[in-house]
């Protein structure tokens, strides 16, 4: 994908009006940049997936090797349907965390899922809603793809409100790789 979409808020009185650029390597938020998930992404990816409160709706913690693993699947996602994960960055260009467009299977249908990681400091801040927002921007508009999902687990409130907040609907619930598991899907 080629080129770059605007996309402004209407604004009223003298208030600035906020930009967010988008392309598909990169894109930015108010207060996030996006870049694409490459491989010196690896030590970032590995201290995030090696907190026990972060990894707590990831699956649990993962060894530094499944990290790694996990790091070549996103970027062959990349290459193959060209969107995957991003590394996401505060202005300062400290790492926030990682998020991104991918997909997934789902009782043997393909789907699309938004996902989001930040690391701890960077919780209750409205940073997680933010990236939400931009990540259903990008895959309802940028990229016309139908509908997108939110997988989460049922005990997660905090990420279930960031998913009703961006307007995804509740789907159902079932149990995945062991836990259970709640579906919102948002449609064009």
């Amino acid at each position: 994908m080629a080129g770059s979409a605007r996309s402004d808020s209407s604004m009223t009185d003298d208030t600035p009006r906020k930009r967010r650029s988008v392309s598909v390597d990169h894109f930015s938020t108010a207060r996030l940049t996006a870049e694409r998930l490459r491989e010196n992404h690896l030590a970032e990816l590995v201290a995030l997936h090696c907190d026990p409160e972060v990894s707590r709706y990831l699956g649990g913690v993962r060894t530094p090797e499944v990290t790694k693993a996990y790091l070549a699947t996103n970027m062959a996602h990349w290459d193959q349907h060209g969107f995957g994960l991003w590394t996401l960055r505060t202005a300062d260009g400290a790492y926030a965390g990682r998020a991104g467009i991918r997909h997934v299977l789902v009782d043997d249908v393909d789907e699309i899922e938004i996902a989001y990681a930040l690391k701890r400091e960077f919780w209750g801040q409205g940073f997680a809603s933010e990236i939400a927002t931009a990540l259903t921007d990008i895959g309802l508009s940028q990229l016309a793809l139908p509908s997108l999902i939110g997988i989460v687990y049922v005990g997660n409130t905090a990420s279930r409100r960031v998913l009703e907040k961006s307007n995804y609907l509740l789907e159902r619930s079932k149990n995945r790789h062991g836990g259970d598991v709640v579906i919102y899907r948002i449609r064009q």
